[in-house]
């Protein structure tokens, strides 16, 4: 199927504004803490765990991204990350801080670099003339995650409970991520990509092949001896 430039960007932020849910952590602070019984503390340690993570695979994984492709990788962060949100499910369910930690934090954070990373490289590609217009389209993903899940979570959690609003948002994220990242691909040769107009070939009169101005020449001026 051939694609387009708005499709992937849409798909770059459809993936963004899933892991970036994670920045609405803080409208869950106080359901955590009375569900499971633990400290502030102890609840602000599975942010940073994620934050920490998230950091390290996208430092370390970033050739292995590459080297996969944007689909395969897309769809990486989805399996890391949306198990991770129902591993956390499972861990209030269970009061078990340990496995909040290991959920939320180390394998949703590795979902959360993964997906990070993915869109940015392959936007860039699309956008070669306006690299920065391309990452700020995929990172403004993450305004959108903290200002439409928050409240959404919010609401799930007061309705169906702590445990549920994971688990529902875990399965829609799913769809989301998964949808997203089968529409993600580099541009193939030939395809049309956001570029500069390439350059006009030299006439006479411009620089020449050695950077010295050169002029027109006649053909009577050169046949003409001196």
């Amino acid at each position: 199927m051939k694609r387009n430039r708005v499709g992937i960007a849409l798909s770059a932020v459809g993936i963004h504004a899933s892991i970036g849910s994670v920045y609405a952590w803080s409208v869950l602070t106080k359901p955590v803490m009375a569900e499971m019984g633990i400290s502030l503390s102890s609840t602000t340690w599975a942010f940073s765990i994620a934050i920490l993570f998230l950091g390290l695979s996208a430092a370390f994984l970033g050739k292995f991204v590459e080297r996969i492709g944007p689909r395969a990788s897309g769809l990486l962060s989805m399996l890391f990350f949306c198990s991770g949100l129902i591993g956390t499910a499972l861990a209030v369910s269970m009061k078990s801080v340990a496995l909040l930690y290991f959920f939320y934090g180390a394998v949703g954070g590795i979902g959360l670099g993964i997906g990070y990373i993915t869109p940015v490289s392959t936007l860039v590609k699309w956008f070669p003339a306006r690299r920065g217009f391309a990452t700020g389209l995929a990172i403004m993903g993450f305004g959108f995650a903290s200002l439409i899940g928050g409240p959404l979570m919010q609401k799930l959690t007061a309705l169906y409970g702590l445990s549920a609003n994971f688990l529902i948002m875990g399965g829609a994220y799913a769809v989301v991520m998964t949808l997203s990242s089968l529409y993600l691909m580099p541009p193939k040769a030939g395809e049309p990509a956001d570029s500069t107009r390439a350059a006009k070939p030299s006439r006479p009169g411009n620089f020449g092949r050695f950077g010295g101005f050169s002029s027109p020449t006649s053909p009577a001026a050169s046949d003409s001896s001196p």
